[in-house]
């Protein structure tokens, strides 16, 4: 005998319908993040994949802040010794005149304003922390603070830096060890300073011993800027080393992006095309379900 049997068909109408909803929810949570799925567990096999390149990313955003911090550094250190190099020359430069014409007006007043500004600048600083200072980053690392005291000033006891230089992780493989110590790029021109200061003051006209004095200075200048330049060039080899590595960075880490956004970015447009789709089955179903609602015993002998 036949049966109408409503209440099973009601059922798999209603998980039907419960799947579509399930559907449609995931859909609309898609077009509302614009991902693929809430989680990483709901990715599947999509989530190995997106999890390493996270890591990855990651460790290269850390790398890139050391890298950057490294060559903020470096570029005031820069700075710095070009202005160091620009003011020895310069006074190389008036001393060299001094020798060849024999007068020296003004020479002293030339040579206390260049102590000051070698000083300022070897004594030059970041956020408050010396920057040739080696580990002593709380104190200046040049201590004579007058051009006479450099009379009486022994070479230990005018610079305070320490032997220290760091390292910085700034990339896989890549440890670099930075840098720049004041005795390194100040002990001779120093040399200089003290020899012209133990001459005694210059007037008009120097003395003879004040112009062996000042052959001897230009001697100790000309030592110094030559180590001058041979730091301040590798100092710009690290840098361009580290322009090249945040090249080689910004590359892998578009990659890194690639990956993740295939595996996590959900396709707006399909997600689209599947809303309008489960849209139209839930209605289907609910139609369907209203339908069986009303169907009764006489509906069927009818």
């Amino acid at each position: 005998m036949s049966r109408v049997a409503t209440f099973s068909l009601q059922n798999i109408v209603v998980s039907s319908m419960q799947q579509s909803q399930q559907k449609l929810a995931v859909s609309q949570n898609q077009l509302a993040t614009g991902k693929k799925a809430p989680d990483f567990a709901s990715l599947g096999a999509g989530a190995i994949p997106s999890l390493a390149a996270h890591s990855l990313l990651a460790r290269q955003e850390a790398q890139a802040t050391v890298r950057s911090q490294i060559n903020t550094k470096m570029s005031i250190q820069d700075s710095a010794m070009n202005d160091i190099t620009a003011t020895a020359t310069d006074l190389k430069n008036q001393l060299l005149t001094v020798i060849g014409t024999g007068q020296s007006d003004g020479l002293q007043a030339t040579i206390e304003g260049a102590f000051q500004q070698f000083r300022w600048a070897i004594n030059m600083n970041d956020g408050g922390e010396a920057l040739f200072g080696g580990s002593q980053t709380d104190s200046d690392p040049f201590a004579p603070q007058t051009f006479d005291a450099l009379a009486t000033t022994d070479e230990a006891d005018a610079f305070r830096n320490d032997q220290v230089k760091v390292s910085g992780h700034v990339a896989d493989g890549v440890d670099m060890r930075f840098g720049v110590l004041a005795s390194d790029i100040g002990t001779d021109i120093f040399k200089a300073f003290k020899t012209l200061a133990q001459a005694g003051s210059i007037g008009r006209t120097p003395t003879e011993e004040q112009k062996s004095a000042i052959e001897s200075a230009i001697t100790q200048i000309d030592k110094g800027l030559d180590r001058l330049q041979g730091i301040n060039a590798e100092n710009g080899r690290k840098m361009a080393q580290l322009e090249e590595l945040d090249a080689r960075a910004g590359a892998r880490t578009v990659l890194m992006q690639d990956i993740i956004g295939h595996h996590e970015e959900a396709d707006l447009s399909q997600v689209a095309i599947d809303i309008s789709q489960r849209k139209t089955i839930l209605e289907a179903s609910y139609s369907v379900f209203s339908q069986l609602s009303k169907l009764g015993l006489i509906n069927y002998l009818n």
